[in-house]
């Protein structure tokens, strides 16, 4: 069965955004650029990448324009199928490169469905509110959280408080010259 692999980007204190709902913490490509030579190669192993609504319009503001020249992961995160989870949206154009479909309907459905089909892993970035309701429905299979060498004082937590107690074990890790941990989690 494929896997379901939410990656997130968080502060060192834990949050996805900032107070502002801002993401501007996140290291630039010259002082990440080894950690996106490895996600370039974990790309490989997905066939499918899944967004919430907000995430897509904010990927699609960016990634469809990107070059290998900017971001080396850009052509290979753009070929890649993507599937918006969207009760609201009725098109996903996706620049140059193929449209994302729309997977309107109950996201736990949706993704339960997803992950029986035959293919690779499954990749879901950002979308807080898509990832928090999965987590809370014990869909996803690993965590791979890429720690920044910063603290925002507050903002919205990647791990909401909802009663629920879950052990993980380390599976990966790394850290880069820039500061920046990865840090990949399984459920135990």
């Amino acid at each position: 069965m494929r896997k379901l692999i939410v990656e997130e980007w968080i502060s060192l204190d834990g949050f996805a955004e900032d107070a502002n709902g801002k993401l501007d913490y996140f290291p630039t490509t010259k002082e990440n650029r080894y950690a996106d030579e490895q996600q370039l190669k974990f790309l490989d192993t997905v066939d499918t990448i899944l967004l919430g609504r907000k995430t897509y319009e904010l990927f699609v503001d960016y990634w469809p324009k990107a070059s290998t020249k900017e971001e080396i992961i850009a052509d290979r995160l753009n070929e890649i199928p993507k599937l918006v989870c969207s009760n609201t949206l009725k098109h996903a154009p996706w620049g140059k490169w193929p449209d994302a479909t729309i997977a309107p309907g109950n996201a736990i459905d949706v993704v339960t469905n997803l992950k029986k089909q035959p293919g690779r892993n499954i990749i879901l970035w950002g979308s807080l509110s898509l990832t928090q309701t999965l987590m809370k429905a014990n869909l996803v299979d690993l965590y791979k959280l890429r720690i920044c060498p910063t603290v925002v004082g507050g903002g919205r937590p990647l791990f909401p408080a909802f009663n629920a107690y879950q052990s993980l074990k380390l599976i990966e890790h790394g850290a880069y010259d820039s500061g920046l941990i990865n840090l990949t989690y399984e459920p135990a």
